[in-house]
């Protein structure tokens, strides 16, 4: 295995929770495999496919996790090859305690059998989050475990530690082994989940870097109150507010996975997602994180980042995040260039 080369610039692709929680089943799998095929998402860089929480049986069967037979008759090893066979990466979940979030086995104490079982049926991400940690564990200890574990398995998979930036994750993420690490706790499709994340992680972007990636959660572009639980709805979203979001997560180098039914979404809300201009900022090979600059002028609810990008370009976004137009100041200087200094009008 080479994985010095693995998950370089942020993953991109689907997750199954924020729209179907534990509604999931194979046959959704492979419908949101084929439409991610068809409608130009592989395309365009999205490439995981992951199952979240909620795939297996309650109880183990002599120590190994069992897929539940209804929703995936065929096991996770058939899924995997669907997903393989279209040019996707599969990927899935599980968590560092003694059950996941959702009330399922955790891989407390199983953390190898389940990194080799993963590895068995051709997982490529691994999802692992938080919940229902012993008391008495460290959790750096916990994480490590299982970097470890997935760093022995014979296969290559990415690891996502869905840590929710809670015990100074910051400060000890990359020793897991680790590709990138949620910051956030959940999201949820309003505007002021979206504002509170995108503001948490301002002065968290020196943190992120090549293959380890700050993740402040899934997307919700496209989902318009259709989460599968009545947290995640939480109302939705407009059309500017889903476009601000996207722009916000492809400059802080947040990886993009999509968490919409992408069935049904809407052609604007699909132009977001395949926003080429906006997707080649968030890949660029370098995974610059951006820095704000501040203009003494402008409203404290302006925000302007600029990144720098591997061919010598600056990326430089304006951000209102205020509920009225506001008038934003920048100061070339500041950013490197000759001083000249222009105004935009946040509309």
């Amino acid at each position: 295995m080479n994985r010095k080369n693995m998950c370089a610039v942020p993953p991109m692709g689907w997750n199954s929770w924020n729209t179907f929680t534990e509604n999931i089943n194979e046959e959704l799998i492979f419908e949101i495999v084929d439409q991610m095929k068809a409608m130009g998402y592989q395309k365009a860089g999205y490439e995981y496919i992951v199952i979240d929480d909620c795939w297996s049986l309650k109880q183990r069967d002599h120590g190994r996790l069992v897929p539940d037979p209804e929703k995936f008759p065929h096991g996770m090893k058939a899924v995997a090859d669907y997903v393989h066979a279209n040019g996707f990466k599969f990927g899935m979940y599980s968590c560092c305690g003694t059950r996941t979030c959702a009330d399922y086995p955790g891989s407390f104490e199983h953390e190898y059998d389940d990194a080799k079982q993963f590895a068995e049926w051709g997982v490529d991400f691994l999802k692992y989050d938080n919940c229902f940690k012993p008391q008495r564990q460290d959790v750096q200890t916990l994480y490590r475990r299982m970097g470890l574990a997935l760093a022995n398995c014979g296969r290559d998979i990415v690891f996502s530690a869905c840590e929710w930036g809670f015990y100074d994750v910051y400060n000890w993420i990359k020793s897991t082994g680790a590709h990138l690490f949620r910051s956030t706790e959940d999201i949820n499709d309003s505007w002021n989940s979206i504002k509170d994340i995108a503001l948490s992680q301002l002065d968290k972007m020196p943190y992120s870097a090549p293959y380890c990636h700050n993740d402040m959660d899934m997307l919700v572009v496209g989902m318009h109150g259709a989460g599968g639980n009545e947290y995640i709805a939480a109302g939705g979203c407009s059309t500017e507010e889903y476009q601000t979001h996207f722009a916000l997560w492809a400059m802080m180098n947040s990886p993009l996975m999509i968490g919409c039914d992408i069935r049904k979404i809407s052609e604007q809300d699909k132009a977001i997602l395949l926003d080429e201009d906006l997707i080649a900022i968030n890949q660029d090979i370098e995974c610059r994180q951006s820095y704000e600059v501040h203009c003494e002028s402008n409203s404290p609810e302006v925000h302007v980042l600029v990144k720098f990008l591997s061919n010598g370009d600056l990326a430089i976004a304006f951000f209102n995040m205020g509920d009225v137009p506001e008038k934003c100041a920048v100061d070339f200087w500041d950013i490197g260039l000759s001083q000249f200094q222009m105004q935009f009008e946040f509309l």
